[in-house]
């Protein structure tokens, strides 16, 4: 039995032998039971019944023990397979009873041969690229990345006076709209726009370009205890907190970094739009207010005033 071997350790004639002993064990139990379902019967009195009964069912029980001692002197010789098993611990699933509905085991052999296999390929295609000279080596790409222009900065540094004229005409562009430039952290403008009696409008800017805006009500206090402009501090109502955020949206709307003097007009004329903030209807649904807001959305392009809803 020592000749056939299904791997170090393993008998292969044992091995066999013992999967056609686990077979007639199978059968013994099988006939243990039968005999237990058919009971005393094909006898004409009950003390024949019941020595038939009792002889069947005893040979059956030593066909099982004969069966089951066979199997153990079997797996014996059959041998124990290597303790370099990749999986370890892992190989416990193949016990689970219902291992047709829960096949783990097996997914999990399949996933590593799957997993061997692709390492293996992996090292071929490393070793292979290895062994071929890129076109660009790195002296070549020093070359052509000295002979590469720089790329120009997109941020432009404009000189405060070019700054200031350009609110000046802005605000003299719209009468009802008063604009106060202040400079309290260096070259960085702050503009304090007023419409009308309406609202306030807070404008952080770097140069030419809007960073941040904060809408308040008309009689909102803008400034804090020190005097500075309250660049954080949002309104306290919920309509000027809503043309907040339709301001910030403003922002990313009119971008147009090489114009930027464009881009503030652009802004401060759709800002303007809101001068008649809860006098214009909804240019919708025709009403003035809707969940307790006037139209607080005005369009890009037409200036046209739409509840938040409506503009969808």
């Amino acid at each position: 039995m020592a000749d056939g071997v299904l791997s170090p350790g393993v008998n292969l004639e044992a091995f066999s032998q013992a999967i056609a002993a686990i077979q007639a064990l199978r059968s013994s139990v099988t006939r243990v039971f039968d005999c237990l379902k058919d009971g005393m019967r094909n006898k004409e009195t009950l003390e024949g019944r019941e020595k038939g009964f009792v002889a069947a069912f005893q040979e059956s029980l030593h066909s099982v023990s004969r069966d089951l001692s066979e199997l153990e002197r079997l797996s014996n010789l059959v041998g124990k397979p290597s303790e370099n098993h990749p999986l370890h611990n892992s190989g416990l699933l193949s016990l689970d009873p219902v291992q047709d509905k829960t096949p783990l085991y097996s997914q999990l052999l399949q996933a590593y041969k799957w997993s061997n296999k692709l390492q293996y390929h992996a090292g071929l295609a490393s070793g292979l690229l290895n062994q071929q000279s890129l076109k660009r080596s790195a002296n070549q790409m020093g070359v052509s990345a000295k002979r590469r222009p720089k790329a120009q900065p997109t941020t432009l540094v404009l000189p405060p006076q070019y700054v200031d004229d350009v609110i000046s005409r802005i605000d003299r562009m719209f009468p009802e709209m008063s604009i106060q430039l202040s400079r309290p952290n260096g070259t960085s403008a702050m503009l304090l726009v007023t419409l009308g009696k309406v609202l306030k409008v807070i404008v952080v800017m770097r140069s030419l370009f809007i960073d941040r805006t904060i809408v308040k009500g008309y009689h909102e206090n803008v400034y804090t205890e020190d005097g500075k402009l309250d660049i954080w501090s949002k309104s306290n109502y919920q309509v000027f907190q809503k043309v907040t955020d339709h301001a910030t949206t403003a922002l990313l709307h009119y971008q147009l970094p090489q114009m930027p003097d464009v881009v503030v007009r652009s802004f401060m004329t759709w800002l303007r739009s809101y001068i008649k903030l809860f006098q214009a209807p909804c240019q919708r649904c025709g009403k003035f207010l809707q969940d307790g807001l006037p139209p607080t959305w005005r369009d890009f392009r037409t200036l046209e005033a739409f509840h938040d809803t409506c503009r969808q």
